[in-house]
């Protein structure tokens, strides 16, 4: 059975999201798909999730985007290219590169990870990038978004660790000297379920490395994003050490 989100609510989505893009990208489907991504979430957030309003459908971003395109007229016409653009916008999708950081506290020992509601694994905090957006305003912004700490003053362009891991860039900026008592707030709403310090120590850098069974009771694939960056980060760390 189709889901049926109420057309006052499709109007609002629309004209926030999707009715005000540029022409330009008004004919790029595969652009314009991070908009109606932008959208879902915001059905998600403010309308699905308020207890003020009544009982609405839940639904996937492909049921939700289809609603959109049978609601919006420019897009009508391109219902029949539905699945295909939205499987080809999913591929686009994992290859666009993530920007973050790696927050350090000042004794180079522990490190700030993330978790999502979608996941119980662990990662840095990190995210897309924004179509023309420079990579290390990407990661000040995703930073903030997903912990509420502001990197913009301590970030140097020049200091990061960078990994393509399944035709994706992720790249990771290096910032240390953070208080180790800062109170860490997501600014997202439900993306972000805990943000924490680990010892950098206590972290794999292989899949068969079981320092975090040991030590934290949690399996390596819990820092599946993570093993890649510890190596590096632990000879950085180790380097700079020497330094001083």
């Amino acid at each position: 059975m189709d889901i049926v989100i109420p057309s006052d609510i499709l109007d609002d989505l629309s004209s926030r999201f999707i009715i005000n893009v540029p022409d330009e990208e008004r004919h790029d489907l595969i652009r314009l798909f991070f908009q109606i991504e932008l959208a879902h979430w915001f059905y998600i957030d403010f309308y699905y999730n308020c207890p003020n309003e009544a009982e609405l459908p839940s639904c996937t971003l492909r049921e939700f985007a289809k609603q959109l395109f049978q609601h919006i007229p420019f897009l009508c016409g391109y219902l029949d290219q539905f699945q295909t653009v939205f499987e080809q916008w999913k591929m686009y999708k994992i290859t666009v590169p993530t920007y973050g950081a790696i927050l350090m506290d000042v004794s180079l020992e522990k490190v700030v990870l993330v978790q999502s509601y979608s996941t119980s694994s662990w990662g840095f905090p990190k995210g897309k990038v924004n179509a023309d957006e420079e990579a290390h305003v990407c990661a000040i912004r995703e930073v903030f978004e997903e912990t509420g700490f502001d990197i913009s003053e301590l970030i140097d362009e020049n200091e990061f660790f960078e990994n393509c891991i399944n035709n994706q860039v992720i790249r990771l900026y290096i910032i240390t000297r953070v208080p180790s008592d800062t109170q860490f707030q997501t600014t997202t709403r439900k993306e972000i379920k805990k943000i924490d310090w680990f010892s950098i120590s206590d972290l794999p850098q292989h899949k068969n490395d079981a320092t975090p069974k040991t030590y934290l009771g949690m399996t390596p694939n819990k820092f599946f994003s993570v093993m890649a960056f510890v190596r590096p980060l632990r000879q950085w760390i180790q380097s700079q050490q020497m330094k001083n």
